[in-house]
């Protein structure tokens, strides 16, 4: 796969990769996230990403939205504790016209108050929405606990109380003091020619004025378990168990990705699954999950059961991560289990918008991206010797931190 590049003289980097075909990608990623807000700015992040799209210095809240619409091309965003990006989906004619938009959201965005008052309520809305569902809040307040004390542990939403407060001038001097240009990365997948490609973002993002990060971000250090409990009035008993893994640039992470598809991947016969759903009936999900951050991670299991089953369930999670640190894979399982990976990355890489994503989000972070054929030649090298140190690196007893959201509801 060719991937083409070009540096603007401010900073900005520019990825593309030809496609045939009538449809193209396209996203600006934005190195800034929920971890660099201050604490009385928690959640303005992603409180960025609801009011960018609501009036620019030549266009209004309608006229943003119909840009794009009106062509049937779909304008999106997303936040997350490291990273903003605003992307679209477009017939391939309208590059000029999505690159232009792009920039004018990101760059000349006036952020009407009016807009922000009613946006406000949205997401006060969205935050108890969440709150209303203990499956989604669990996994929010584990990173907190995990992470107690660092910017990493807060959640991306916010609090009510925050986000009442947020004015126009906090959305300026957030972005000004957080969106480096030298952190930003156009990527496009789609039928352009790349001189025509960098034709336009030249044309549409190089009077952005040069704004190069000169901090790095606070990272991680002295983690130490914590148990927590809690006692909510639910029907169904919530756990998670978890501990930091390896960062987004430690060559470990795939093994720990792949050992992570092995216990508890998106399939109905992991480790987990069966030994917890298929065999013993304790639960209708389970997951585990790793996530790689830029100075740390975080590898998790969830599941949720009635309340009289949770020590029996806990107890066969406890065999399970036994059986990966002192049991080596045989042969034959190992080679089933990559060829699953690789079947699931492939997969993957078939939506040309995830691959867009992927690609921006790896270039941002990293400044390169590992092909399908670089990534299968790493699964294929995995040992099980591998996936044992790494098991018992990560996933050892004493490591390990856990949140239960207990069900004390007397109607169960």
């Amino acid at each position: 796969m060719e991937i083409q590049k070009f540096s603007l003289p401010n900073g900005i980097r520019l990825i593309h990769h030809s496609i045939t075909g009538t449809v193209s990608h396209c996203g600006i990623f934005i190195n800034a996230g929920s971890r660099d807000e201050k604490e009385h700015e928690h959640g303005l992040a992603h409180f960025i990403e609801h009011v960018i799209f609501k009036g620019t210095e030549k266009r209004n809240v309608y006229q943003v939205l119909n840009r794009l619409e009106n062509v049937g091309a779909d304008l999106n965003a997303y936040t997350t504790k490291e990273e903003t990006c605003i992307y679209a989906t477009f017939l391939n004619q309208y590059y000029d016209r999505t690159l232009e938009l792009i920039s004018d959201i990101c760059f000349h965005s006036t952020f009407p108050q009016k807009e922000i008052d009613k946006e406000k309520d949205v997401i006060i809305d969205e935050i108890k929405s969440y709150q209303d569902t203990p499956s989604d809040q669990i996994f929010d307040d584990f990173e907190d606990l995990l992470f107690s004390g660092h910017e990493l542990g807060r959640n991306i939403l916010g609090t009510p109380k925050n986000v009442r407060k947020f004015k126009g001038g906090d959305i300026r001097q957030f972005i000004l003091e957080t969106y480096h240009t030298d952190q930003m990365v156009i990527c496009s997948i789609g039928n352009i020619d790349f001189k025509r490609f960098v034709h336009l973002a030249h044309k549409y993002f190089s009077t952005v004025p040069s704004n190069l990060r000169s901090e790095n971000r606070k990272p991680f250090r002295n983690y130490s378990p914590k148990q927590k409990t809690e006692n909510r009035k639910i029907f169904q008993t919530h756990c998670i168990i978890g501990a930091p893994g390896y960062s987004i640039e430690n060559d470990k992470r795939f093994i720990l990705a792949f050992l992570n598809n092995i216990l508890g991947g998106p399939v109905l016969n992991s480790r987990l699954s069966i030994a917890l759903r298929e065999k013993n009936g304790l639960t209708y999900h389970i997951e585990s999950n790793y996530i790689p951050y830029s100075d740390t991670g975080l590898m998790s299991i969830y599941f949720g059961t009635d309340g009289d089953l949770l020590e029996k369930a806990l107890a066969l999670v406890m065999k399970e991560l036994d059986r990966v640190r002192n049991v080596k894979i045989g042969i034959s399982q190992l080679q089933t289990a990559k060829k699953q990976l690789i079947g699931q990355v492939s997969i993957a890489q078939e939506s040309k918008q995830n691959l867009m994503l992927s690609m921006g989000k790896s270039f941002l972070m990293m400044d390169k991206y590992l092909t399908l054929k670089e990534i299968i030649r790493i699964i294929e090298s995995i040992t099980g010797d591998q996936l044992l140190e790494t098991a018992n690196e990560i996933l050892a007893p004493e490591q390990l931190s856990r949140l239960i959201f207990k069900s004390s509801n007397n109607n169960q």
